[in-house]
């Protein structure tokens, strides 16, 4: 097996070595490299870069200007992370990858932990499919606590090679009984709370794993779930997880029974959370694991089928003891859950959302997840030269941004769950017309800061319900409240507004840290031409452990709004799905799979994943370079978290973006944060048609990691 390894994802040591890099390769004269063959500057640069630096880069400036071969950019390549690694490169097409790429024939196995992608190789080994090694990754990585546990949700992206389409596998929770508009206000609610009882819907990936299992896999439920119980036994827990458990022991001591599995040192008057590489025991969750593998294995000694026994554990997760358990712990802590509530949720096996780009079909699931706005942003961009801008030149960060912010406020205002009335108008949205309409309003020359939705219904017949709302709508309405409390349960304005409060709340707010937060990515493939793209989550760390279950629940209850101004389909009722930022992506070409990616992190992922897909299909990135590649992302969208709020002209980019494109950036109005990292991090694989095998991408920061053979 090949495996990939780690990126470190600590600060930056900042260093002063300069790149230039050329548009066409160079012949340097003797005079000026006696000691190299003929190379480009950026391979002089990878060579020898304190060399470079010192002696070498005079000159080259000298001939540039003796040759007129104009420099592309002048950018501070030489900054490196702390253990000596440099960041993100200007233009990765011109530097190596910090991580390889990953090559396999036979299957391939990524996601956001090294255990977790072993846990995937595993069910390869046993004769098992992507299917089956995606369940067994799902499985690992929310007992890891991978930025998700196991009674969040999942969402998938499923190609079936013998009906030779992708089908969506929709295993999001509801708003639980009680949960309405009306609550929610009641208690000085503007929307649902950020962490707690609270904020949580109904448990979505244990349904999820399970109903992919019996309908798509081959393995048995207690083949696919071994691992997972081995790591509930007690796995060796990180540092980044066992610091965060430590920050965030003061949510975690509020209920019941999460302190007793999360703080293991409890009351010793230092350090309550597990030490980095001590055992993290989870002796519930490891409990009601076996409970579902006893299940099956009773109802296949009783003469049931594969698919029958597997979802004789689901009815049992759903209508039988774990589900009463679940039930009681939540109701103790101050939650809505019932008994129906999860006995009449049901994972949706559904059709996609798809779009061409260009010849490539980009899948998508439905307007319940932000999904869809990453396509309308394609129809749109469709109308432009991209390629002929230039990679991340100042027009084309410009032109992305201008999409993204247009896709996105249609988000915000048209998403919701299609279960609910009236019905979202996606023929209307996803129309190449309405997308041409939309680019032509773009301005050329500055920021836009007050983009609105459109009108999609002159593009598919029938009359807007919410006129009125939109006509109102504006971004202004959704700027960031200063004095502002955004943990737990105290969605409330706060008066307090010492520089020490805003400081701390900063680190900790949603506004900053939910774009980019959470989760984790699962891709699987295999040579008979399963795929599969997961973007699971909920149940984060501070999440509130359900009883004796050891299932954290999820907190995507706080992506409702509670009135219909703010979002006219997303309104929280009892029932419904929240329109949620978690996205799994399928290209297909000519009709068979061309890429499979996703990405971790809030409002960010659909913007990463479109820049991702453009840096391959548009300037001929390979898959590792794409997912390592500088990204700029945009706050001008509502967050999805916590206020929901918007920063208009707001751009995080990388810090190797040469100061250049900073500078007219900033005189077309936008507000610049530079990352040292801003690509994700993202997992993928390509489909090499040619040579019938598989290029995996693996992000270059957080600890995701592929296996292939």
């Amino acid at each position: 097996m090949v495996g990939m390894g780690n990126a470190p994802r600590n600060g930056v040591r900042a260093t002063t070595h300069l790149e230039t890099v050329y548009s066409a390769r160079v012949t340097i004269p003797p005079a000026f490299l006696p000691l190299h063959p003929p190379m480009s500057t950026s391979e002089l640069v990878r060579a020898g870069a304190r060399r470079f630096s010192s002696r070498i880069a005079p000159r080259l400036l000298a001939l540039s200007l003796a040759t007129g071969v104009a420099p592309l950019a002048i950018t501070s390549l030489g900054a490196q992370s702390a253990d000596g690694l440099p960041i993100q490169a200007a233009d990765p097409r011109r530097s190596p990858t910090q991580k390889p790429p990953l090559h396999g024939r036979h299957w391939m196995a990524i996601t956001g932990k090294p255990l977790g992608a072993t846990a995937g190789a595993m069910m390869f080994q046993k004769g098992g499919n992507a299917v089956d090694a995606a369940a067994a990754m799902l499985a690992a990585t929310c007992t890891m606590w991978d930025t998700l546990h196991c009674g969040g949700e999942t969402q998938a992206l499923i190609y079936h090679p013998k009906l030779k389409k992708v089908i969506g596998i929709n295993a999001l929770g509801v708003a639980p009984t009680g949960a309405t508009a009306e609550f929610y206000q009641s208690r000085g609610y503007a929307h649902p709370p950020e962490f707690g009882p609270l904020a949580a819907i109904t448990p979505g990936t244990p349904g999820g794993l399970m109903v992919m299992l019996a309908e798509y896999g081959t393995l048995s439920l207690a083949q696919v779930l071994a691992p997972a119980i081995q790591l509930a036994d007690g796995f060796p827990i990180e540092a980044q997880l066992a610091n965060n458990i430590e920050r965030q022991k003061a949510e975690i001591k509020k209920w019941k029974v999460s302190p007793s599995i999360m703080l293991p040192h409890l009351g010793s008057g230092g350090r309550e959370a597990p030490e980095p590489g001590e055992m993290f025991v989870q002796k519930d969750l490891a409990a009601t694991f076996r409970k579902l593998v006893a299940t099956e294995a009773a109802a296949r000694k009783a003469g049931k089928s594969r698919k029958a026994a597997i979802m004789a554990a689901y009815d049992r997760f759903y209508k039988g003891d774990i589900a009463q358990e679940l039930v009681r712990g939540m109701r103790e802590d101050g939650g809505l859950f019932t008994m129906a509530d999860l006995a009449n949720w049901r994972v949706k096996i559904e059709e996609p959302i798809c779009s061409d780009y260009k010849g490539i079909s980009v899948c998508k699931l439905q307007q319940w997840q932000q999904g869809p706005a990453m396509l309308q942003a394609l129809n749109i961009l469709e109308n432009a030269d991209l390629k002929s801008m230039g990679y991340n030149s100042p027009r084309y960060v410009h032109t992305i941004y201008q999409a993204i912010s247009m896709a996105f406020a249609d988000r915000d205002f048209w998403y919701g769950d299609p279960a609910f009335a009236p019905e979202e108008p996606m023929r209307g949205l996803m129309s190449k017309e309405y997308a041409k309409a939309r680019y032509a309003q773009i301005n050329w020359t500055k920021n836009d800061p007050d983009i609105k939705p459109g009108d999609p219904y002159p593009y598919q017949g029938g009359s807007n319900p919410f006129a009125q709302y939109l006509a109102q709508w504006s971004p202004r309405n959704f700027l960031p409240r200063d004095a502002t409390v955004q943990s737990g349960q105290q969605d409330r304005v706060r008066t307090d507004t010492s520089a020490a409060w805003q400081l701390a709340s900063r680190a900790d707010s949603a506004r900053w840290d939910a774009f980019h937060g959470g989760t984790t990515s699962i891709e699987a493939a295999d040579s008979a031409g399963w795929v599969v793209s997961i973007t699971p989550s909920g149940g984060w760390v501070p999440a509130v452990i359900a009883g004796r279950t050891g299932l954290g629940l999820s907190q995507r209850g706080q992506s409702f709004v509670t009135r219909p101004e703010d979002g006219p389909f997303n309104v929280i009722e009892p029932g419904k799905r929240p329109r949620v930022t978690l996205t799994p992506t399928l290209a297909l070409k000519d009709g068979a799979p061309f890429l499979a990616f996703a990405v971790q992190g809030g409002d960010t992922q659909d913007q990463n994943l479109l820049q991702f897909f453009l840096n391959m299909v548009e300037f001929g990135m390979t898959v590792q370079q794409a997912v390592e590649a500088p990204n700029i992302n945009s706050y001008q969208m509502r967050n999805s978290f916590g206020f929901h709020e918007t920063q208009p002209g707001f751009m995080e980019i990388s810090s190797s973006m040469p100061e250049a494109t900073r500078a007219a950036l900033r005189g077309m109005g936008y507000r610049l944060r530079p990352l040292e990292r801003t690509s994700g991090p993202i997992n993928a694989i390509w489909f090499d048609r040619k040579h019938r095998t598989m290029w995996g991408g693996s992000s270059n920061h957080g600890e995701d990691y592929g296996i292939a053979w």
